[in-house]
């Protein structure tokens, strides 16, 4: 996927001011940036819950910048939202299968990659029945992932994987990311806490403002002083 001098925001309020990245194919890449700059606008536009004022977002060769979000989904990008978004009164299973509402394969498919989620999340399928909004705070951000993976795309988009959750979630969390990552799938991270992001990451962008301020390798980034200074604490 490329970003090309990317606008938008909401209403007569501006947020992004030309924004240009690039994803690699199969890679982890992440966006990183304190609250406020823009990093979840970034997401929001690329999937097309927010309408871009100007600029490009090219997916699979193809220009995606007015799309709708079935359209984006139905391409092959599935986002996960900021803070989960989970469906109260649905299931974990019945929340997962939502994932899979675009699909027109067979039923089999569908059913053998919701046991690969299970799989690489047990917990998920030990309480299918519950209410998926009563899991712990980790355990929503696993369905919600779940939830990305059932549309079977070729780029889940993760928005703040950390927030609000144990380290020991994230370390969970972040772990399951690397496997996914390793099947072929190419991942877009927003983190917050720059630290997770830039172990899971090879590649990052720092969002200030609404503009791109510092991008590279997360190796080289990790030793910029800017970087460790106003991001890391160091």
């Amino acid at each position: 996927m490329k970003i090309e001098g990317l606008q938008s925001g909401y209403g007569d309020v501006q947020v992004l001011w030309g924004v240009d990245l690039e994803v690699p194919a199969g890679e982890i890449t992440c966006i990183v940036g304190s609250n406020g700059a823009g990093k979840s606008t970034l997401l929001r536009t690329i999937s097309g819950m927010v309408a871009a004022k100007a600029g490009r977002i090219t997916f699979c060769g193809k220009d995606m910048t007015h799309s709708a979000p079935d359209a984006m989904l139905g391409a092959g990008l599935a986002h996960v939202p900021e803070g989960r978004r989970l469906f109260r009164g649905m299931s974990i299973r019945d929340n997962l299968l939502v994932g899979a509402y675009l699909r027109r394969d067979a039923r089999a498919d569908i059913e053998r990659d919701l046991e690969a989620v299970y799989a690489m999340f047990p917990i998920l399928k030990e309480r299918q029945q519950q209410d998926a909004t009563t899991l712990s705070g980790g355990e929503q951000q696993m369905c919600a992932i779940g939830r990305g993976i059932m549309s079977r795309p070729q780029l889940l988009m993760v928005d703040e994987l950390s927030l609000g959750l144990a380290p020991r979630a994230v370390e969970k969390l972040g772990d399951a990311l690397r496997e996914i990552n390793r099947t072929g799938l190419t991942i877009l991270l927003v983190e917050q806490d720059v630290v997770t992001a830039f172990e899971l990451a090879r590649h990052a962008y720092v969002i200030e403002t609404g503009r791109v301020g510092i991008a590279g390798e997360t190796e080289v980034l990790s030793a910029d002083p800017r970087v460790r200074q106003a991001y890391m604490g160091i």
